[in-house]
């Protein structure tokens, strides 16, 4: 699952793409990691919120750790708690040019690009919520990857 993708268009440039009101976002970076901002088009505009639903974990001891950003929501999970208020009401589109998916054997791994020709920008699903811990946070929506292996590429 995506654990890093690029984005090489502008606020402009993507609410011109999706007919969405360009929001203030500030300085973004190219590549997004989990728990960095990156844009998302909600509600019409396009605005900058953290990458990851913060999920809140304890120590051995019952101490607070620091939350880890969930950055994948699968697609027969969205009727769980965790996601079910964001599927019915928080819907989004994060604008991709590319995905990187590691390929390799472990301690050998290689990213492996994907995306469209010529850097295209394009979307993928997405919910959001607002949270206390890091303000408005988005994630992805993932669905099985279906091959037709009888199929020659």
């Amino acid at each position: 699952m995506c654990n890093l993708y690029r984005l090489h268009a502008g606020t402009a440039a993507i609410a011109q793409l999706f007919d969405a009101i360009a929001g203030p976002v500030g300085n973004l970076a190219d590549d997004v990691y989990p728990g960095y901002p990156g844009l998302v088009v909600a509600d019409g505009t396009v605005r900058a919120m953290t990458w990851g639903f913060p999920l809140v974990r304890k120590g051995r001891q019952g101490q607070p750790l620091k939350p880890k950003p969930v950055t994948n929501a699968r697609e027969d999970k969205l009727d769980g708690a965790f996601w079910q208020a964001s599927f019915a009401a928080r819907r989004c589109l994060i604008p991709v040019s590319a995905w990187a998916e590691p390929e390799g054997n472990t301690g050998q791994m290689t990213r492996t690009w994907y995306g469209l020709p010529g850097d295209a920008p394009f979307a993928v699903a997405g919910l959001w919520r607002p949270t206390d811990v890091w303000g408005d946070v988005y994630a992805m929506v993932m669905v099985r990857a279906s091959c037709d292996k009888s199929v020659a590429p």
